[in-house]
């Protein structure tokens, strides 16, 4: 996929990858959800190919979870991204702080290995959570769809220093 890079395994350390997927009712409203998961699972296909490590949180509604990893992708990555649904409110802090722990871990298991930390969302929140401290590179996906577009991607891949892309311009 045209800039989205995954860092390849070296000898002892490797990559993780750890998408965080905004499930809130927003992101149904006009198929940004499902957007979402046609990038994940292009993703996952490409990061089982490349052989590096992913996870993926989930959050919407209350919660936040994890729903997979971290590990290395399986070849059915569609059998089981796509029945992932969505609605209620859009608890970013609880993803962002989900993801953190899990990066946070694997920082202390593995120094040397490079964490990168991916948000599809469209930045429909009012809560602004602080960069995870483990995440070595941040893109923050932005699925906002639409003619009036808030922007809130693109300021939360600023504050946290990262990079920030359009979902739309990506191939899926």
């Amino acid at each position: 996929m045209r800039h989205l890079r995954f860092a390849k395994r070296t000898t002892g350390s490797g990559a993780l990858h750890c998408f965080v997927l905004d499930c809130s009712a927003s992101m149904l409203a006009r198929g940004q959800l499902a957007l979402a998961k046609g990038l994940l699972i292009a993703l996952f296909d490409r990061a089982r190919a490349e052989r590096v490590d992913v996870a993926l949180v989930a959050f919407g509604g209350a919660r936040a979870e994890l729903r997979f990893g971290p590990a290395g992708p399986r070849w059915w990555n569609e059998r089981w991204i796509e029945p992932i649904g969505g609605g209620g409110g859009t608890p970013l802090e609880a993803g962002i702080g989900r993801a953190a722990h899990l990066l946070e871990t694997a920082a202390r298991r593995d120094p040397g290995q490079a964490r990168h930390l991916w948000l599809f969302s469209d930045g429909r929140t009012t809560q602004w959570p602080a960069r995870p401290r483990h995440a070595d590179h941040v893109t923050v996906i932005d699925c906002e769809l639409g003619a009036v577009r808030v922007g809130r991607c693109e300021a939360l891949a600023q504050a946290w220093s990262g990079e920030c892309l359009d979902a739309q311009a990506l191939p899926g």
